[in-house]
């Protein structure tokens, strides 16, 4: 009777086939990696293809005199010869001409643009005139995985005004390139418009706000921040202390004291967290950590005070003031995520969105997410370097996605 080699390894345990497991996990690493290649290629040849379409329309329209009817003739064509691409309706073909007219080196649209979606350059087009502000909104993007949601998060909070402005004493008290890295990660002012207190509000009001609101609170601070608690004890002398608000960021590596104040900075604030910097310093910080920073949030600041403040200042320490919103936006979530909650949202984020869909005309799109975060620091700890390639970031990505789902027998199918 002939073999039934099928039904032979099904009865057998995959751990009892030599090398079957690491053959596996290699398998769906390969995999993964190629997945996300391909949707990044995908991508890229989407976007420059509409480039391309919106350039010789406008060339058109400028040598030949086109007007509207042809366009929305145009749109009806090319509709009817792709019945299931969703990207050439008459409002698509407009945002094609607009972003070709916005920006018209080719090279720039296939090395920077094409290395975020469609969707998010219609953000960018539709909300920003500048094209500096634009490109630098792009490279955040990339850089962190924004998604399409996010970006426009940011873009309305004005975050490019916003970002690396605070007055610290970074430049004196921390090496390069860690005060420089610390400085662009602080802002000022800090936008709090997802929190609604009463006018004679206390710090302790501000302080339960922010931690009830901790998935807004996480985003405001930045990617990399990850909550450890508030009114975090500490025993110095004999006596209890008590700090307002303790992180640690995942990418400067270091202890980051937040102390909350509902009035305008005053020199003193600045000696009460040299003395918390330094408690956590000896304290908590371990040997591989580098310096604990200090941030002081006031309601408003005189920046020449504060200058002077932290300038003999031996510990790093910034400060930043807070804005406040009479709206009350739809609550996000009530009670207060679990720390593996926290570093969740902090790690998952969007890299890319899928092509399907993503330009019709309703607006909606599938999104893949990617662990961006948890990527980017073991390429650190591996490489010991702080920039890297979108393939470098996606191989490591391939490899925790494979991790993931080394126990599940799912099939996997490219894109």
């Amino acid at each position: 009777m002939p073999r039934d080699d099928k039904s032979e390894v099904s009865r057998r345990d995959s751990s009892d086939i030599i090398g079957y497991e690491e053959f596996l996990t290699e398998l769906k690493t390969r995999i993964s990696s190629a997945q996300l290649r391909a949707a990044v290629a995908v991508n890229k040849e989407l976007v420059l293809l509409y480039w391309q379409i919106g350039r010789d329309i406008l060339n058109r329209q400028q040598q030949q005199g086109w007007g509207a009817k042809v366009i929305t003739r145009l749109a009806a064509d090319l509709q009817k010869a792709f019945p299931e691409m969703k990207g050439f309706s008459l409002r698509n073909l407009k945002y094609m001409r607009a972003f070709a007219e916005a920006y018209p080196d080719e090279q720039l649209v296939q090395e920077v643009l094409a290395l975020i979606s469609w969707y998010h350059n219609l953000a960018l087009l539709e909300k920003l005139k500048s094209p500096e502000e634009r490109l630098w909104y792009v490279q955040q993007t990339i850089q962190h995985g924004w998604s399409r949601n996010v970006l426009v998060h940011q873009i309305e909070s004005k975050l490019y005004h916003r970002q690396g402005k605070a007055t610290t004493n970074f430049n004196r008290t921390l090496p390069q390139p860690q005060s420089e890295l610390a400085q662009q990660l602080l802002k000022d002012p800090y936008t709090f418009d997802f929190l609604n207190l009463r006018e004679d509000f206390l710090e302790r009001d501000l302080e339960r706000a922010l931690i009830n609101h901790i998935r807004d609170f996480l985003l405001e601070l930045g990617v990399g921040f990850g909550y450890l608690g508030s009114q975090y004890h500490l025993e110095v002398g004999g006596e209890d202390f008590y700090i307002d608000l303790l992180f640690y960021h995942a990418r400067l590596h270091c202890y980051i004291v937040i102390d909350l104040k509902i009035e305008e900075f005053k020199p003193e604030y600045s000696g009460k967290m040299n003395f918390y910097v330094s408690a956590v310093d000896d304290l908590l910080r371990q040997p591989d950590d580098q310096p604990t920073i200090g941030m002081i949030l006031c309601k408003s600041k005189n920046k020449v005070i504060a200058e002077y403040s932290l300038r003999d200042m031996h510990k790093p320490i910034g400060v930043s003031v807070y804005q406040l919103k009479d709206t009350l936006p739809e609550p996000l979530q009530g009670n207060l995520p679990t720390i593996e909650q926290l570093e969740a949202e902090l790690e998952t984020v969007s890299i890319i969105e899928k092509i399907n869909g993503l330009s019709g005309s309703d607006g909606k799109m599938e999104v893949t997410y990617y662990p961006l975060d948890e990527a980017y620091q073991r390429l650190r700890l591996q490489t010991k370097k702080t920039e890297f390639s979108p393939e470098e970031i996606g191989n490591e990505v391939a490899k925790i996605q494979s991790e993931i789902n080394a126990n599940t027998t799912k099939d996997s199918d490219l894109i």
